[in-house]
């Protein structure tokens, strides 16, 4: 089960390690919008803005709605709070750690020097 969880964050980061995406993300994030109103907004051909689209689709942070004769993405909120709870785990650790030497730094400092700081 962690492999799984570990193997679809590293899906998550990569789509977002692109600022296209990351942009297109965003627009999504409001409202849905086919292919060809993301591609307009872009200067790449349409099929680039639809691999973008992809990639985004399989790490699982947009998804697609059928509407009428278009298909529109949409953000999916729940995977993006997941990535937001996944990096404040990892501030957390990172704090942590930071803390135990700022201790472990205090503890072998003389009586002396802690009263000045």
């Amino acid at each position: 089960m962690e492999a799984l969880l570990e193997d679809r964050a590293d899906e998550m980061f990569h789509a977002l390690a692109d600022r296209t995406r990351r942009d297109i993300l965003r627009r999504v994030m409001t409202e849905g919008l086919s292919v060809s109103d993301l591609a307009s907004g872009y200067d790449m051909s349409f099929a680039a803005v639809q691999k973008h689209v992809a990639v985004l689709e399989r790490a699982g942070l947009i998804s697609k709605q059928r509407v009428g004769r278009e298909q529109r993405a949409r953000a999916e909120v729940d995977a993006i709070r997941s990535i937001g709870s996944l990096l404040d785990e990892l501030e957390e650790q990172w704090r942590s750690r930071v803390q135990r030497i700022d201790d472990l730094l205090t503890a072998d400092e003389p009586e002396g020097d802690r009263r000045t700081r």
